[in-house]
């Protein structure tokens, strides 16, 4: 299992916008990512997965909208996984955060497997929906209809909510809205906790309550329900492997109130104790246990230590998103894709705007090998020679990181002035030089980290004498 996701309310966040963040990970194996525009003339009326070979048949209305899938190349192998993007209608999805279940669950309901998947979410969703609402209640429609062979964490989110749902064994599911003043870390593993099926904030599906009454599945007994407990996992991995990860989002966006690294019932969502930025969301999906006895980099601990949990930011990193809805600026340039690929500790955040019908060449071409035109590729070079000595090239990554966001940021707010009175066609192609300009700006500051490492590095090799 990899990936973990971090959900913002818009009363969370220092400038009133909701976030709807997460790594996506891979196995012990290149995943080379890109950053596309799907054009509705480009969204497939019939579908089929290349998982399990399900087709559907998809609505002829589709928005554009924003995607980060699999290259040409691995998606005739893979599918296409589109895992996270912004549509016309400023409505965010990111899909999936893999998740865990229990027996008693797939006892009850199993898995289905020619149902739907991680693969196919995206391109079955988020072309067709015009509020975060709407986003759980379609994908509810297709689980309750066809199934889905894996457990899944979704989030969604528009200019006014944010919304995580979890599938639950072959057909069933669960939603609750992040309270505006809340954020979530959902780390591969079940993450809601108390529910209230009569709340305006809950949505689940229609038999569920009667399925958790009907089959003894409360295990905490009484009217209330704690679905972490109720469908969740309980399993020796989780303390190794999940709990550890919300743990340490949780020390950093609530450095009062943490608990014990290996607490199983942490809170679904939770107050931070400051307002929350785009900096501190890339911050925790980057992290590895800084400033604790857990980091692999550090000496504070023993190597037992060190190695004793999962961190957040690890070699499988293939990308990361904040699906960023303003709420200070029109409709037509709220919605903004911060990404970067390759290796959270290594890679530069940079944003991008969505009202667009084309992405920058560096984050849309990658290739399936190394090609340092490449922002993937450039990520994992940068990676390959930091990972040897991280403290002899810590300012170096440290002053890209600063100074790719500080760049992005210029060129929005400037950006946002200038295209005040524009619309249409018009509005698009400034945006989309803008967006070439944060690539070339964020690209130019990767490849003179890069010099700065090798020119830094190749004086003390050890090949000397």
């Amino acid at each position: 299992m990899a990936c973990t996701t971090i959900l913002a309310g818009k009363m969370a966040t220092a400038d009133g916008s909701t976030l709807v963040a997460r790594n996506e990970d891979f196995g012990h194996a290149y995943n080379p990512k890109r950053f596309i525009v799907v054009e509705p003339d480009q969204q497939p009326r019939k579908y089929q997965s290349v998982t399990n070979k399900a087709t559907f048949t998809l609505p002829a209305n589709p928005m554009r909208y924003t995607a980060v899938p699999e290259i040409p190349s691995v998606a005739k192998k893979m599918g296409i996984w589109g895992e996270a993007g912004i549509n016309a209608a400023n409505v965010t999805m990111s899909a999936t955060e893999t998740s865990t279940t229990n027996s008693r669950v797939l006892g009850i309901d199993p898995l289905v497997k020619q149902g739907v998947g991680e693969e196919d979410l995206v391109t079955l969703v988020l072309p067709y929906i015009h509020s975060a609402r709407e986003g759980v209640q379609l994908l509810g429609k297709y689980l309750a209809k066809y199934g889905t062979y894996e457990s899944n964490g979704v989030a969604f989110s528009d200019k006014d909510e944010v919304w995580y749902m979890e599938t639950i064994g072959g057909h069933h599911w669960v939603a609750q809205r992040v309270p505006d003043d809340c954020y979530v870390v959902a780390p591969n593993w079940f993450a809601v906790t108390n529910f209230d099926f009569r709340s305006p904030d809950t949505m689940a599906s229609s038999d569920l309550e009667q399925l958790i009454r009907d089959h003894h599945l409360n295990v905490d007994g009484g009217d209330s329900y704690n679905l972490r407990h109720i469908f969740g996992s309980h399993n020796d991995s989780d303390y190794r492997y999940n709990i550890p990860r919300q743990w340490y989002v949780q020390r950093l966006f609530n450095p009062g109130a943490h608990g014990d690294v290996d607490d199983p019932d942490m809170p679904f969502a939770r107050r931070p104790e400051h307002l929350l930025t785009i900096e501190d969301i890339k911050y925790a999906l980057s992290s590895h246990y800084q400033h604790t006895p857990y980091d692999p980099y550090s000496d504070l601990g023993t190597p037992a230590q060190q190695h004793a949990f999962r961190p957040i930011g690890l070699q499988r990193n293939s990308e990361v998103h904040i699906l960023q809805i303003r709420s200070d600026v029109p409709e037509k340039l709220a919605g903004i894709c911060w990404l970067a690929f390759g290796p959270n500790a290594y890679n530069a955040l940079a944003p991008f705007y969505t009202n667009v019908t084309d992405t920058p060449a560096a984050y849309r071409d990658t290739k399936e090998h190394f090609d340092i035109n490449n922002m993937y590729w450039m990520t994992h070079a940068l990676a390959t020679i930091g990972d040897e000595h991280p403290k002899r090239y810590e300012a170096a990554i440290e002053d890209m990181k600063q100074n790719t966001i500080a760049a992005g940021r210029h060129i929005l707010l400037t950006t946002d002035t200038a295209v005040s009175d524009l619309d249409g066609d018009d509005l698009q192609a400034k945006l989309m030089t803008a967006n070439d300009q944060i690539a070339q700006r964020a690209y130019t500051l990767a490849m003179k980290c890069l010099g700065s490492m090798v020119e830094t590095g190749s004086l003390q090799i050890r090949l000397n004498f």
